[in-house]
């Protein structure tokens, strides 16, 4: 299951990557907000959808707020969570091929609608690459 979830930051964003999936056919499950609220705090929605990416290994979550560092931050508190910050499809890329990220963290003031369709594209087409040295890091990291 892809899970989304966003403060109100990333509200916008949230809301226009849910037509984008619904245009192209991606399953997701909406964790909020669901309505824009300026007094909401972004730990609230990380954490909720970290746990929910935690249930499942092939589960996977997007997180956006303002910077996107807040709740990269946040998620990256659950174990078992490889939450990263993409900034185009290169570091997209990157997070699942060496890290096998399963939490993309986005920043809803500094990306546009089309950069973050990329980026989101790019993220959910990549699969991690199984080579030994990525497997041994993630299990350093896991310790």
């Amino acid at each position: 299951m892809l899970f989304i979830a966003a403060d109100h930051a990333g509200y916008t964003k949230k809301e226009y990557l849910k037509k984008y999936f619904e245009a192209h056919g991606i399953s997701f499950q909406d964790l909020g907000a669901h309505t824009l609220d300026r007094d909401d705090d972004y730990p609230d929605y990380a954490k909720k959808l970290a746990y929910e990416v935690k249930k499942n290994q092939l589960n996977k979550g997007i997180l956006i707020c303002g910077s996107g560092q807040g709740v990269c931050i946040t998620a990256n508190k659950v174990h078992g969570i490889r939450a990263a910050l993409a900034w185009n499809s290169q570091s997209a890329r990157a997070s699942r091929t060496d890290d096998d990220v399963n939490v993309l963290c986005l920043a809803a003031r500094l990306l546009s609608n089309k950069e973050m369709e990329k980026i989101v594209l790019a993220w959910l087409k990549t699969p991690f690459s199984k080579k030994t040295r990525h497997i041994r890091r993630i299990q350093n990291i896991e310790k």
